[in-house]
């Protein structure tokens, strides 16, 4: 009886072992690239001319211009996309707090609006929804963690 317990506890570490690797490289395949696509980006003008072009409307928020790329891959491809982008650039956990509280409302939006779509609601409404609520959550964190 004992013996079989092993087994089955072999069996279940190794299945949960194999699982783990799976999901590593699901999430590689997206993170890893992103963070040498931002790395690149940094040594080029590019990542000046997206810092420059967005810092007004991020520093509303407490952010650098350069977090609207965090933001748009976060909404655009998904929240690790978003992680890679982070990881590369030179943000404050603050920036951090921010940028991650703001995603929680607003990510993924082009796959979760087809969904809920696909429900029944009002694609508009729900995009108008969270985004609203990123942006005020955004603005709060903002003064919250001055």
């Amino acid at each position: 009886m004992e013996k079989r317990n092993h087994v089955v506890i072999a069996d279940t570490l190794l299945r949960g072992f194999k699982s783990g690797l799976g999901v590593t490289w699901q999430l590689a395949k997206i993170v890893v690239p992103i963070y040498f696509l931002i790395t690149f980006l940094k040594h080029t003008p590019v990542l000046d001319i997206i810092s420059s072009l967005f810092s007004p409307f991020m520093g509303v928020f407490g952010l650098p211009g350069e977090a609207a790329i965090v933001l748009v891959l976060g909404n655009m491809v998904n929240l690790y996309a978003a992680i890679g982008a982070m990881v590369s650039l030179p943000l404050t956990v603050r920036e951090i707090t921010i940028l991650a509280i703001m995603l929680s409302f607003c990510h993924s939006i082009l796959v979760e609006t087809a969904l809920v779509k696909k429900i029944g609601l009002s694609a508009i409404k729900v995009i108008a929804v969270r985004v609203g609520l990123a942006i005020l959550s955004g603005l709060a964190f903002n003064c919250f963690l001055a």
